[in-house]
């Protein structure tokens, strides 16, 4: 029988640096710069190193999306928990730690493991945001318009964010200041001036 191949602990620093490494690679050159000799090159480490924390690259690109998931977890579980979920929920989708999941959006397209990975979890966080803007829409009174569910206005602002996100990206901001200024009386309209909160880290 065959012993089962030996892996690196979870918290030990050579892994961590891995998963900085290979995330830092996505976000500044695309997911397609991320090989294991790549992050072995970068971490100034052999290749087997990098193999020996992670059997395979999927289970590399794995690492760092569930990583990064867990952080995003807690933050939005943290932003939805205060007065203004509506407001939240516009910060959470077009800041530009968004940018991350756009790779994983693309990566998604060529591998099956990070599709399923990234549907479960967007999955638990679109249920998450629905229940918290749903709450708060109730807690103030709020009625939306008949043809506005608070799932539909979820996930209108969800698409708006990320469109943005992604334009300023590339460097492309024509009209959208005149999308921010309806977001901002929209948000008015619903939730009243912004109050101070947290900002999505990057």
């Amino acid at each position: 029988m065959t012993a089962p191949r030996r892996t690196g602990t979870e918290n030990s620093k050579t892994r961590l640096r891995l998963l900085d490494i290979t995330e830092r690679l996505m976000l500044e050159e695309g997911y397609a710069a991320v090989g294991v000799r790549r992050v072995a090159r970068e971490a100034e480490v052999a290749p087997a190193l990098v193999l020996y924390y992670f059997r395979t690259l999927d289970d590399l690109f794995l690492a760092v999306l569930r990583r990064r998931a867990d952080e995003e977890w807690e933050r939005q579980a943290r932003l939805l928990s205060g007065p203004q979920p509506l407001r939240a929920l516009w910060r959470l989708s077009s800041h530009p730690g968004n940018a991350l999941t756009t790779e994983f959006t693309a990566l998604a397209n060529h591998r099956k493991t990070i599709r399923a990975e990234l549907a479960a979890h967007a999955a638990r966080y679109r249920e998450a945001q629905l229940e918290a803007l749903t709450r708060g829409l109730a807690e103030a009174g709020t009625d939306l318009p008949p043809e506005v569910s608070p799932a539909v206005l979820l996930m209108l602002t969800n698409a708006l964010g990320r469109i943005l996100m992604m334009e300023n990206a590339m460097g492309m901001t024509t009209r959208h200041e005149e999308a921010l200024a309806f977001v901002e009386q929209i948000l008015q309209r619903y939730e009243g001036a912004t109050a101070s909160a947290e900002t999505p880290r990057g």
